[in-house]
């Protein structure tokens, strides 16, 4: 229902479905009330837990923020973790211009009290920031990443080659968390299990680590739901047959669900 008390596009669209959301635990929470909105079932097991991190080079980033021309923030983890060393260090009023993957990660950073994000509104992801014209004259500007330790470096590769030099401030990591998924395989054993919704290749990948054997191939006979197409690339490689590219935000990744259900009747 809206606050109005009408009932929404997709009410009851997801009635009798129990949807597995694989999200870190603080993260899942709109996902869920999405799905229940529409009459679905969340059944919560998260497939990574993030952990704050912290480094001489992290410490030194944060304290010489007002060097930078830009603050890139690659996920809403990004911006809970490293606002919160920001705000720690007295550092916020120093922040550069942001810049957000996308509309959740944007609303993230407003929440946190900063204006005039750049952000893709569609796609969310590197590939539509970097193509925002915002995102063309860094030849010579100073850009810092927010973003976990380790993951993909295509960001900073493509803004390096737009001129621009590029350093991280890696303030959190991502750890397998101690998910029992004993009552899922229960449920999915009986049949009570109609979707997963994976948030990144790194989630699939703890998801199936978390699952074994036999939960991997109760996973490879359900629809699962991600949110990018390389994401779509290595569920097909783990043989599962039926991979929805949904798109990142939480919203897409609802109305994906409505979508598929809907046309399965």
């Amino acid at each position: 229902m809206s606050p109005g008390g009408e009932a929404t596009p997709a009410a009851g669209a997801l009635a009798g479905r129990a949807i597995v959301v694989t999200r870190p635990a603080r993260q899942a929470a709109h996902v869920v009330r999405l799905i229940e909105g529409a009459g679905g079932r969340a059944l919560c097991y998260p497939a990574i837990g993030i952990e704050p991190a912290t480094s001489p080079a992290l410490e030194a980033v944060i304290a010489g923020l007002r060097r930078f021309d830009l603050a890139v923030f690659v996920s809403r983890n990004a911006v809970e973790q490293g606002m919160g060393r920001v705000r720690e260090a007295n550092s916020a009023r120093d922040l550069p211009q942001a810049a957000a993957v996308g509309a959740g990660t944007r609303s993230a950073l407003e929440s946190a009290g900063v204006q005039g994000v750049i952000a893709p509104a569609g796609q969310a992801d590197s590939e539509a920031l970097l193509a925002l014209p915002q995102m063309a004259g860094l030849a010579g500007r100073r850009v810092v990443i927010f973003r976990g330790v380790g993951g993909r470096e295509f960001l900073a590769d493509a803004l390096r080659s737009r001129g621009a030099h590029v350093e991280y401030a890696e303030c959190y990591r991502r750890v397998l968390p101690a998910t029992d998924v004993g009552p899922l395989l229960a449920d999915w054993a009986r049949g009570a299990v109609d979707a997963v919704t994976i948030s990144s290749g790194e989630g699939l990948a703890n998801f199936c680590s978390l699952l074994g054997e036999a939960g991997s191939a109760l996973l490879r006979a359900t629809p699962v739901f991600v949110p990018h197409l390389r994401v779509a690339d290595e569920a097909s490689a783990l043989g599962i047959g039926r991979v929805v590219t949904a798109g990142a935000a939480d919203e897409a990744v609802c109305a994906a669900l409505v979508a598929y259900f809907r046309a399965a009747g």
